[in-house]
Parts: structure tokens; C-alpha cells; sequence
């Protein structure tokens, strides 16, 4: 073996000798069904999740570009609540399956792109979570340059102004970066007690923070009694494309909703906790951000809207070791908050994805240039918009697949199976309804999403864009309906909606059939269950 073959064979997955790279592909210990043994999460670390997500910079940058598009703060908050209210039941919805048969994004989206096809969305997904890396330690690493210019001189930049960054800024992304390192290697069911870390230290630092600026200001500041700037349809359309910024920041998230869900210990566990507290946690959280930023404009004379310029504002003018200390301890917390986030809504999915397609996600968050996505809030809310629409269309057909086509019946043993009689099996491993479906969902928003880069187009087509996570939501769900009803797959419309498995299967580790590898002892099992349904 070369010097070549040896780091291949260094990067691979644990996994069983002998197994070709078809087996792999559909069958390593990051896609198996996950063993009871790890099944840990319990209601009070979905909500400990959740809490801890909700509790970072990307909630403030929200909000604020809704009061800066003209809402008045209640109008922004209103929003908030919609928005995260609305697509709690998307999580909650999409997180079943995981919840119920254990598995995870990668397997479930192969109930319905088929085995090889949902390659696809796990790739896209997977692409997604290492852009979205890159601008969550980029805005980690902001936080860390707080933390350290409360304690050290600011270093000297060397970096030319074509880069768009600088020596200091560019240095403490990369420790974010090197920070993150060791968090990314426990396995879900142990990475719980992060969150719970987080959803600790987190909320203690942002009261903390809430309460300092009010006492600093002596009030609440003038953006509490400001009243909106824009009105009639104007406001009407703001407000819409507002709470779909809400909506959008959690697409990532409501595309992998079954990696989390797979580790419950009940299917109540990722029911109730994720649906009351995603709309609490990310509320509240915006309501601190209005009150602190309203304080800021009473303290400086202008509205500052990122917790860590605020911060950074505090240490200007010789401060006191108190305010020292005091902003060493909440930028401290914000990147706890920063790890957290990155690790629940893109290490997680990307380390799933990569057991299928290889990225290195580190690398690629250090050369894509993070910073340039955050120079304003609208190419940030931008951005939003566009990543929606690829992942809603995505999650439209999951969706769709399992509470209106197969109607909650499964046959896991089939997910880990290149058989052709397989129910994922379809057309070559690919199910072209799904695709279908996926692409018109894209396609619905493709003219409006020309007019958000400038391009001149129709007013209907730029509604249409606005709320892209519902069009392509929708008409993906419609279309993959449409096309089973006209062209029906092995085992839709079963009658009654059951959550059950048809194939039996179970997966324990060390209880694999004598006599050959995991995935001839599913083949071989999925054979025996199939014809006892026969």
C-alpha cells in the first residue's frame, strides 16, 4: 500500500474487514440505527438544546435588522414570536421519524431521494453547515477578540485591505477555530451535556448583561417608545420578510431535526420540550437584545445592535478592572454560546453527512471567508433567504414522504439495502419524484431570488421569494404527492396511519448474524421479513 493509500486508509470509519465501498456507503457506525445505550436525550435536554442555541450572537443580528428595516420594537418582537412559533412544528414534524426508528438525516432522506440519491441532500446539507460554520466562528472569533482586548494590548495588523480583514481579527477566528477542536469529537449522545453547560452559563451572562446596560443608561433607552417608520403594505411585507429571517435561521436545523431526535430515550422526549421551547427561548432572547441595544443609544448616542461591539464599546476610555472583569466574563460566555450553536446546527450534521461524503468542514470554514457574509445586515438576511430555499424543498419531500405517502411505515432493514426489490431502492437508487419535487420547489423561487441580487423582476416573483421557505415548502410537498399518486412506490397508501417497521429490524452492536458482514446480515434478514409480510 502507497504513502497515499495509507492516509485514505487512516481517514476511513471504523467498520467490519472485507466490506466493499457500496457497503460502507450505505452501512457505517454513524448510520446504524442508534442502540439503546445511547439513546440518552431526555426531555430536559431538548429543552437544555434549545435554551443553548437560542442564546447566541446570530438571535441579536436578527432582530436588529428588523427594527433597522424600519419596525418599532414590538413590531420586530411580534415577529420573532411568529416566526420561531411557526417553524417549531417543521422540527418537531421532520424530528419524528429520528425519534421513532432511531436513525438519522442521512438514512431518513433516503426513505424518499432512495439509497444512493439521497447522497444529494446530505451533500447539500453538509455544504450548507460548513458555510454556516465558517460565519458562526467568525462572529465566535469576534467574541474572543473581547475577551482577550479585556485582558491584552490589540495587536498590530499585517494583513492587506484587500483580504476585507485584519491581523487581530483574522487570529482570534482562528482560535475560535482551535477551540472548537475538541468539542467535535463526542458523539451526540455525550455532547448533550454542552448544551446543558451552555444553557446555564449562557442565560446567567445575558441578564447579566441585560441588567448592566439598563443601570448604565438609567432607563431602557428611546428605541422602547420609537414607533415604526414605514407603514401600510410597506410595513406589512417587512414584517413578513422579517419573520421568514426567523424561519430561515432555522432551516438548517429543521432538515436535520432526526440527528437529535434519533438519540430520545421516548418519542415525547423531542415532541413537547422542542415545540414549547424553541419559541420561548429564541423570544426572549431577542427581547434582551432590543433592550440592550434601546440602552446603548442612551449611553453612546447610537443604537449599537452587536453585543460584541457594545462590549467592545465598554472598554474604551481607560475602564475600571470591574468593567474589566464584566466584559471578560460575558464575551466568555458568548463563546460558549458561539461553540454551542456551531456544534448543534453544523459540526453534528456535517460529521453525519462526511460519514458518507468526506468534507472537511474545518478547512473549508477557514477559506471561505466568513467575514465578507456579515459586512451588513442585509446581505446577512440575504443569505438567510437563499439558504432556505434548498433545504425547505429538501424537507418538504421528507415531510411529505413520511405522514402522507408511506404514512409512518418503514422498513429500516431496506435503508442499509442495495437490493433492487428494496422499498428505497426505486430507479437505481434514486427516487426521481423526489428530485422532481426538490427542483420545482427550487425552481419557484429562482426569479426572486435574481431580484435579491439586484436584477430587475416582477413584484409577485420577490413576494414569492419572501416567503421562500413556505413556496418551496409547499410546492415540493405538492408536486412529490402529485407524482406518487400518479406513479405509486412500493408501500404507499398502506391505509391507516401506524408508526411500525415492517422489516423487524434490530441493531445492536455484537449481535450481528455469524457468518458475514452487517450488511449481509441485513440483506439477508430483510429477505426473511419480507416474505413473512408476503
Amino acid at each position: 500500500m502507497g504513502r497515499f493509500g495509507k492516509i485514505l486508509k487512516a481517514l476511513e470509519v471504523p467498520h467490519a474487514p472485507g466490506l466493499t465501498y457500496t457497503q460502507l456507503f450505505l452501512n457505517n457506525d454513524d448510520l446504524v440505527p442508534v442502540p439503546a445505550i445511547n439513546r440518552t436525550w431526555a426531555g430536559i435536554n431538548f429543552i437544555a438544546f434549545w435554551i443553548a442555541d437560542s442564546f447566541n450572537v446570530n438571535t441579536w443580528m436578527i432582530v436588529s435588522s428588523m427594527v433597522l428595516s424600519g419596525l418599532s420594537w414590538w413590531q420586530a418582537w411580534i415577529c420573532v414570536w411568529i416566526g420561531y412559533g411557526v417553524v417549531a412544528p417543521f422540527i418537531v414534524l421532520n424530528a419524528r421519524p429520528g425519534a421513532i426508528f432511531h436513525v438519522t438525516f442521512p438514512v431518513v432522506a433516503r426513505t424518499s431521494f432512495g439509497v444512493y440519491g439521497s447522497l444529494w441532500c446530505t451533500f447539500n446539507r453538509g455544504a450548507m453547515a460548513c458555510i454556516w460554520y465558517g460565519v458562526q466562528a467568525w462572529i465566535g472569533g469576534t467574541c474572543v477578540k473581547v475577551m482577550l482586548r479585556a485582558m491584552w494590548p490589540i495587536l498590530a495588523n499585517h494583513l492587506p485591505e484587500s483580504s476585507g480583514t485584519n491581523s487581530r481579527d483574522f487570529l482570534c477566528f482562528f482560535l475560535f477555530w482551535l477551540i472548537s477542536l475538541p468539542a467535535i469529537w463526542f458523539p451526540i449522545h455525550q455532547i448533550r451535556h454542552l448544551f446543558t453547560l451552555k444553557s446555564i452559563v449562557t442565560p446567567v451572562a445575558g441578564i447579566t448583561f441585560f441588567i448592566w446596560c439598563i443601570v448604565k443608561a438609567k432607563g431602557v433607552g428611546p428605541i422602547i417608545k420609537r414607533p415604526s417608520t414605514i407603514h401600510g403594505t410597506e410595513m406589512s411585507w417587512t414584517m413578513v420578510a422579517s419573520l421568514m429571517s426567523c424561519i430561515s435561521n432555522m432551516a438548517t436545523l429543521v432538515t436535520n431535526a432526526p440527528d437529535f431526535a434519533s438519540r430520545a430515550k421516548t418519542p415525547a422526549a423531542a415532541l413537547w420540550p422542542q415545540l414549547i421551547s424553541v419559541p420561548l427561548g429564541f423570544s426572549l432572547v431577542s427581547f434582551v437584545g432590543i433592550i440592550v441595544s434601546s440602552s446603548s443609544e442612551a449611553i453612546y448616542g447610537e443604537a449599537i445592535w452587536s453585543p460584541i461591539d457594545l462590549l467592545g464599546r465598554f472598554l474604551d476610555d481607560s475602564p475600571s478592572g470591574a468593567t474589566r472583569f464584566g466584559v471578560w466574563y460575558i464575551a466568555f460566555s458568548f463563546i460558549i454560546a458561539q461553540l454551542g450553536t456551531n456544534i448543534s446546527a453544523n459540526s453534528i450534521s456535517a460529521g453525519l453527512t462526511s460519514a458518507e461524503v468526506a468534507m472537511s468542514q474545518r478547512s473549508l470554514a477557514l477559506v471561505m471567508l466568513p467575514w465578507n457574509l456579515l459586512k451588513s445586515s442585509n446581505s446577512f438576511t440575504s443569505y438567510l433567504s437563499a439558504y432556505s430555499v434548498f433545504l425547505s424543498s429538501i424537507a418538504g419531500v421528507m415531510i411529505t414522504e413520511y405522514y402522507v405517502i408511506r404514512r409512518g411505515h418503514y422498513r429500516v432493514a431496506d435503508l442499509y439495502s442495495s437490493n433492487k426489490d428494496g422499498w428505497y431502492y426505486y430507479t437505481y437508487g434514486i427516487n426521481f419524484r423526489a428530485y422532481a419535487a426538490y427542483i420545482s420547489g427550487i425552481l419557484i423561487n429562482v426569479v426572486g431570488f435574481a431580484g435579491a441580487t439586484g436584477r430587475t423582476v416582477p413584484i409577485a416573483a420577490t413576494r414569492i421569494y419572501q416567503m421562500s421557505f413556505f413556496t418551496g415548502f409547499g410546492v415540493s410537498a405538492l408536486i412529490y404527492y402529485l407524482l406518487n399518486r400518479l406513479f405509486p412506490v412500493p408501500g404507499s397508501n398502506p391505509g391507516k396511519f401506524e408508526e411500525v417497521d415492517l422489516s423487524n429490524y434490530n441493531y445492536e452492536p455484537g449481535h450481528e448474524e455469524e457468518g458475514g458482514s452487517d450488511l449481509a446480515s441485513i440483506d439477508s434478514k430483510t429477505e426473511r421479513e419480507k416474505e413473512k409480510v408476503a
